[in-house]
């Protein structure tokens, strides 16, 4: 987990002079000027750009700086949505209205913008007839073909064929 970065306020600020952030304009100033506006209005020198040259400033109150920050954080948080594997499996033999309701199943994962693993599981004898089951595969991911794009295509894994598709950049918008 990153360090949090530690605020510098008033007599912490290090730099000799600051661009001092003001409502209508900015300018750059000597930290004991800053810092005496500051006290003037009774708020706080705080420095919201350390790395900038010279270090950029505001005058406002410590309290109110940090419970903005923590709410951008916040909202920030919320709308990073980690993408999930969703899976979906079927049998050799599934029939063609299970599929388009699995292909149905499969679109409401895609439009949450997760990752859909969908799989062909064989067994015993199926395994002598590889090639319809790969087809069979296609077929199902060609019926999404307008709100998948293939992300990872068939391969093999265990005693089932399996195929990654990813949501396609225009049902974002949609």
């Amino acid at each position: 987990m990153p360090k949090p970065k530690r605020l510098r306020i008033n007599e912490n600020i290090r730099a000799k002079e600051v661009r001092l952030l003001l409502e209508d304009d900015q300018k750059v100033v000597p930290i004991e000027e800053a810092l005496s506006m500051a006290r003037e209005q009774e708020l706080d020198l705080i420095e919201i750009s350390p790395n900038a040259d010279p270090p950029v400033c505001k005058i406002m109150d410590r309290g109110s700086y940090l419970y903005q920050q923590k709410k951008k954080e916040k909202k920030q948080k919320a709308h990073s949505k980690q993408t999930e594997v969703k899976m979906i499996r079927f049998g050799f033999r599934t029939d063609t209205h299970d599929l388009e309701r699995l292909a149905k199943q499969a679109k409401g994962f895609l439009e949450d913008r997760n990752l859909v693993k969908i799989g062909v599981r064989l067994r015993g004898r199926e395994f002598t007839n590889m090639d319809y089951a790969k087809d069979k595969l296609r077929k199902f991911v060609a019926s999404m073909d307008e709100f998948a794009d293939i992300e990872q295509d068939i391969r093999k894994q265990g005693n089932q064929f399996m195929m990654i598709v990813k949501p396609k950049k225009s049902v974002k918008e949609a």
